[in-house]
């Protein structure tokens, strides 16, 4: 009688079912109708037809992406930017977290207030301090400016998420370990580290896609055509007078193939990287 009040009646599965299945298709909708002006002949943004495949459809705008267009390139400069600026995000928050977790220090409170408080404000509101900065140290207009923008973009956010995570974590597992004989340095990279993977696969996909689909502080910070990102390569396809609807689709496509991947890859542990790091904060 138990196992049946706490499961769902059929009803209740298939009106769950259902719903989530509304939800997906009006979430993968926007997705299709893309993919659907991408292969359609004649570049062509509206057609009198619904249907998602469209009459003698082609593949040809990819071939162009590929071919005529400097796509690799662009491709290229956004894996360079996106993979450094994951890699510094996460080993600084991964680090600055479990300090803000673990240790007492003069300034701790004002610190962590000071890292969120920046998250109020929009990205276009540091722009200007960000582009003297860059100018100042000699970092405009190349890969260590943009990948300093974005880290700096991500870390307020990751470094919150993983301090609440380990703010889950029992202290007396490290209390434990120093018994034994263990350093502290061991304890991290030994025990809390490997504990900390849900949060950390959050922190990379965070800053992964900080830095993969952004446009606006890379079209302030990099002028040199050979170091454009995706989005800014993307740009390129419209103009004052036209819009290369064809290329524009095909490449929204391909750009978003990358962090589909991602967040499969890392989805065993998104979930619970997401409400153990919210517990406690």
């Amino acid at each position: 009688m138990m196992s049946k009040s706490r499961g769902l009646t059929g009803l209740q599965k298939f009106l769950t079912y259902l719903i989530l299945s509304l939800f997906s298709l009006f979430s993968l909708y926007p997705v299709l109708v893309v993919f659907s002006i991408s292969i359609r002949p004649g570049d062509r943004l509206l057609s009198k037809s619904l249907a998602l495949i469209p009459e003698n459809f082609t593949f040809q705008t990819y071939a162009d992406l590929f071919t005529r267009q400097p796509f690799l390139t662009w491709m290229g400069n956004s894996l360079i930017v996106s993979v450094l600026v994951t890699f510094f995000a996460v080993a600084l928050a991964a680090i600055a977290g479990y300090a803000f977790s673990r240790y007492k220090f003069k300034g701790r409170n004002s610190a962590m207030i000071g890292l969120i408080t920046t998250q109020m404000f929009p990205v276009t509101m540091l722009l200007l301090p960000l582009f003297i900065m860059l100018i100042r140290i000699g970092a405009y207009d190349s890969y260590i400016g943009l990948i300093i923008a974005y880290s700096a973009t991500a870390l307020p956010f990751t470094i919150w998420q993983m301090k609440g995570y380990y703010d889950t974590i029992p202290y007396s597992l490290e209390e434990a370990a120093l018994v034994d004989g263990a350093s502290p340095a061991l304890i991290f990279f030994k025990i809390i580290l490997p504990l900390a993977l849900p949060a950390l696969a959050i922190t990379a996909l965070f800053s992964f896609m900080t830095a993969w689909s952004e446009y606006l502080v890379a079209a302030v910070l990099i002028q040199d055509p050979d170091l454009f990102t995706l989005p800014m390569g993307l740009k390129l396809f419209s103009s004052n007078m036209e819009v290369a609807w064809g290329l524009y689709s095909a490449g929204a496509i391909v750009v978003s193939l990358p962090v589909v991947v991602l967040f499969i890859a890392l989805s065993r542990w998104l979930v619970s990287g997401l409400t153990l790091g919210s517990v406690k904060g």
